[in-house]
């Protein structure tokens, strides 16, 4: 099975290098004409089946597609959950006295919201578990960037920490072919 893995397009820029997690946030007028560029690129590809975040940012990169028709869209998919630190900078969250900074587990332990060890195991449910299940040979998912994150050190053995110093950009997207266990194609 290859899975076509796209970021969400680009948000608005007051939300940029935040913890966004749940919030629902729409695109930006760029995010918008990426998301369009994305619908070109794509246009001639066929998937068998189409698997969308269910919040805003990732529903509407997702709108310009012929495909989009046919999508499921799933909570699965979401970013982790913040909690109340949802729509902050690492900074604030610093300056808030409650948590400090000693190391990259700690870190997302110590943050509020879902608990990480869920997040990552609902990551590796879907894609390691339920899409295989589904005996297609091609899977487009719009998500965040967390979890294709996540995803890549689930599968390559990755820690954490070296997994989310991977660079993955607003509309840029990955192969994850599943039966070799290799990634390519990153834009």
């Amino acid at each position: 099975m290859k899975i076509t893995l796209i970021r969400h397009s680009e948000v608005e820029e007051a939300y940029h290098k935040r913890y966004n997690g749940h919030i629902d946030i729409g695109l930006s007028r760029k995010g918008e004409a990426e998301a369009k560029a994305l619908a070109k690129r794509f246009e001639n590809e066929h998937f068998d089946l189409i698997y969308c975040s269910d919040l805003l940012r990732a529903k509407e990169t997702l709108q310009p597609f012929t495909q989009a028709k046919d999508a499921i869209y799933t909570p699965k998919l979401r970013e982790k959950s913040w909690g109340k630190h949802e729509g902050k900078s690492f900074d604030e969250i610093i300056a808030e006295g409650e948590i400090s900074y000693e190391n990259f587990e700690q870190w997302i332990e110590a943050l509020d919201g879902e608990d990480y060890k869920s997040y990552v195991q609902r990551i590796k449910e879907f894609f390691l578990e339920y899409l295989p299940s589904r005996k297609v040979d091609k899977v487009l998912v719009v998500t965040h960037a967390g979890v294709i994150r996540v995803l890549m050190a689930i599968v390559q053995d990755l820690s954490l920490e070296e997994a989310f110093c991977i660079d993955v950009p607003y509309s840029g997207y990955i192969v994850f072919n599943t039966k070799e266990k290799r990634f390519s194609t990153v834009k």
